[in-house]
């Protein structure tokens, strides 16, 4: 994880400062919220920080969030990750062992704080992952539908062409990250769920 560490010794710093308000509506994760744009007026009025960190995988989301996440005293939690740890390699049962333990961790320090899952995108990079993208996206899907005050926010389906292959539109030339139409059908669709993400 030491290679995180600059960018998370940053945020801290930031939230020492006060630069990131506490009691908002916490965005949370990888690059995919990290190169988000004017997040802050893409969701006036409601209160939305980002802590969200380059190259972030699931696993390390768990791991620095203590340090990052818990002096926020979010009001609600916004996360997107896993999909840095299938392109990493690892194998959906690892992935879901991760999403485990960062459901323990809400409970230990945010219970009772809504908690907003959005699911892993179909980049066309990763297009031959699709399988396990799917699977661990089915798996974080049920287990929400097992949980109170969680809220699984599927961007999946919506990001594919009527032939079933990822709509090269919605992301950046890298074929990885969003493009500005990808960012503003993840817009369009958090608004059409506001009541049950934003607080």
């Amino acid at each position: 994880m030491y290679w995180y560490e600059a960018e998370i010794a940053a945020l801290e710093q930031r939230i020492r400062n006060g630069e990131i308000s506490k009691g908002a509506n916490l965005f949370y994760g990888s690059s995919s919220f990290r190169l988000w744009e004017n997040l802050r007026g893409s969701f006036a009025p409601y209160s939305v920080e980002n802590i969200a960190f380059g190259g972030s995988t699931l696993e390390a989301a768990v791991y620095f969030f203590e340090r990052i996440v818990v002096p926020c005293e979010p009001s609600s939690l916004i996360f997107y990750a896993g999909d840095n740890d299938i392109g990493d390699g690892k194998y959906h049962t690892e992935i879901m062992a991760a999403f485990e333990a960062l459901l323990a961790k809400r409970a230990k320090y945010l219970s009772g704080v809504p908690f907003t899952f959005v699911s892993i995108k179909p980049s066309p990079a990763r297009h031959h992952l699709i399988h396990r993208i799917r699977l661990v996206n089915r798996y974080i899907q049920e287990r929400f539908e097992e949980l109170t005050g969680s809220f699984y926010l599927d961007v999946h389906h919506r990001m594919f062409t009527p032939d079933g292959m990822p709509d090269p539109s919605l992301f950046a030339a890298d074929g990885l990250h969003l493009s500005p139409s990808g960012y503003e059908l993840w817009q369009e669709l958090f608004w059409l769920h506001r009541d049950e993400i934003f607080v």
